[in-house]
C-alpha cells in the first residue's frame, strides 16, 4: 500500500485498526510514534547496486489505555510529515514490536489495515548459483511409450 492509498482510505473509517496476518490485532491504544523515509542503498550477492525507498510508520504499544488514534489525526500526522520531510508517495513499511521489532508490508481488507509478513529473498539468483526450482509433476501424468517400457515377466527389469 502506498501513502496516497492510505490517505484515500482514512477519511472513510471511524477507527484505525491494525491486524497481523495471524488475526491478532495491534492493541487499540497504540501510538504512531514515527513517520519517515527510509532509503536503503545496498549491493546484492550478484554485484548489482540497488536502492529501495519506503515510507516508514512505527507503531508503539503504549501504556496509555485511554488513547485511540482516530483516522483524522493519523491523516494530519501524514500530511505534516509530507510537508516537513518532503515525503513523496511510496510504499509503506510498518515497524511494530511483538517479541522483537518486525517490519511489515501494509494492506487493507475493507475494514482493517493488515500488517503483512515480509520475507527475505535472494535478488541475484542467476548470479549466485541457486538452481531454478524444478517443476513438480505427478508420475501419473507422464506419457508412457509402450515400446520403451518393461512389463512384468519380460525380463527387461
Amino acid at each position: 500500500m502506498t501513502l496516497e492509498q492510505i490517505k484515500e482510505i482514512l477519511p472513510t473509517l471511524e477507527n484505525v485498526e491494525f491486524q497481523l496476518e495471524n488475526g491478532t490485532f495491534v492493541p487499540e491504544h497504540f501510538h504512531v510514534t514515527e513517520i519517515g523515509i527510509i532509503n536503503k542503498n545496498f549491493i546484492d550477492c550478484g554485484g548489482t547496486i540497488r536502492n529501495e525507498k519506503v515510507v516508514n510508520f512505527q507503531l508503539w504499544n503504549a501504556d496509555d489505555y485511554e488513547h485511540r488514534l482516530k483516522p483524522r489525526k493519523l491523516l494530519n500526522i501524514i500530511n505534516l510529515s509530507q510537508e516537513k520531510l518532503g515525503i513523496e508517495n511510496s510504499e509503506i513499511e510498518v515497524e511494530y514490536q511483538a517479541d522483537t521489532i518486525g517490519k511489515y508490508d501494509l494492506d487493507f481488507n475493507g475494514q482493517h489495515f493488515i500488517l503483512k509478513n515480509k520475507t527475505t529473498a535472494c535478488l541475484a539468483q542467476d548470479a549466485c548459483g541457486i538452481p531454478a526450482e524444478k517443476t513438480k509433476r505427478d508420475l501419473s501424468e507422464l506419457k508412457v511409450n509402450p515400446a520403451n517400457s518393461c512389463t512384468p515377466g519380460s525380463g527387461c527389469c
